[in-house]
């Protein structure tokens, strides 16, 4: 069964919001943005990069890959039109956000090994381990240069936030590969990895269009608070997805989370909560962690190792914690004053983020 995690109970007089078209708006917005800056860079990885977004094949030819949910870009545009301005003027906050996380992106992959994203090979396993790092590192240069080329006040601020966003990211990453090296992880450095992560990311996501739009602190402050808990929801929703979402959704191999070790929520609440099938986990896996054939494990390995999670109550807790995490996004809007619209449009987008296959 694919895992989607209904949101807590939603009040019937919300209006309907096409979150399609929101996304679709964000991403129309931000990707001729997004192609011109990646046109800056020097070749080959300006063709790395297509590569990557999914703009071209293996061989260079034109495609039409999958590019993401463009969840931030969303956010970013909808964002400006908290201060009353258009949703052009959160373009160069998106797109900027947009290449920190796909620099993450090409590292993360190459650093976990995966050789699947959006259902295509990844950089690392088409162009090379060096590629890879060096049009990560060229995506990061990139979303500084758009934001202050701009030469203004909002967005030197805005460049100030993303760089705090992106150093927690990167704190996130390193803390998710070390607690792979740990027999155990505790709840609570678990949700701090995922908030400096995904969380730190779609926070700044969530208020850059405004700080571009001259939104005060204390706007912005609470607009970050909305995304760093709609991005720990989505960690949440990732990481049950990362157990037992359906590959043809995920673009990612079965129990792909369990394949790399990590210690991911199911797994760290599982193993938390007691009892004879937390007990036979902590067993397993520590014993998997001593493992030098852990690679060639059978699909019923993975499967078995999965029940045990799922039985010590790891799945449930984590469905819960999504929906905890997407209760207190919705009330951090209660700290800004935004037309109506705009407000049901941030709620429609964490609703999405908790209800999802892929």
């Amino acid at each position: 069964m694919v895992p989607t995690v209904p949101p807590a109970a939603t009040p019937a007089r919300r209006p309907a919001v096409d979150v399609t078209a929101l996304l679709e708006r964000g991403r129309n917005l931000a990707t001729p943005v997004l192609r011109a800056a990646v046109d800056r860079l020097a070749p080959p990885m300006d063709t790395v990069a297509a590569y990557h977004f999914g703009w071209i094949d293996a061989a260079g030819n034109p495609a039409h890959g999958d590019g993401g949910k463009a969840v931030r870009p969303a956010l970013a545009v909808l964002s400006a039109e908290v201060t009353g301005a258009a949703p052009e003027a959160g373009v160069p906050g998106a797109v900027a956000v947009e290449l920190v996380h796909n620099f993450s992106l090409l590292h993360d992959d190459l650093m976990d090994g995966d050789e699947q994203r959006r259902h295509r090979d990844t950089v690392w396993k088409v162009h090379g381990p060096a590629q890879a790092i060096l049009v990560g590192d060229a995506l990061f240069a990139l979303a500084g240069e758009i934001l202050l080329e701009l030469g203004t006040v909002e967005a030197g601020r805005a460049a100030r936030r993303l760089t705090a966003a992106t150093r927690a990211l990167i704190d996130g990453q390193a803390q998710d590969i070390s607690y792979e090296h740990r027999d155990r992880v505790s709840v609570e450095e678990c949700l701090e990895m995922e908030g400096n992560k995904t969380g730190s990311l779609l926070a700044c996501a969530s208020s850059i269009g405004a700080v571009l739009g001259g939104a005060d602190d204390t706007t912005a402050d609470a607009l970050e608070r909305y995304g760093y808990h709609l991005g720990l929801a989505f960690q949440a929703v990732d990481d049950l997805l990362g157990i037992w979402g359906d590959p043809e959704a995920t673009g990612k191999q079965t129990w792909s989370d369990l394949r790399q070790r990590k210690k991911s929520l199911p797994v760290v609440a599982a193993l938390a909560a007691g009892g004879p099938a937390s007990e036979q986990l902590g067993e397993i896996l520590a014993a998997d962690a001593k493992s030098s054939d852990f690679e060639n494990f059978s699909e019923e390995e993975f499967a078995a190792r999965a029940a045990l999670i799922e039985e010590a109550g790891g799945r449930e807790w984590t469905a819960a914690e999504a929906r905890r995490q997407h209760t207190i996004a919705i009330e951090a809007l209660d700290a800004v004053n935004m037309p109506d619209r705009v407000r049901d449009s941030f709620t429609a987008l964490a609703d999405f983020v908790v209800v999802r296959k892929r």
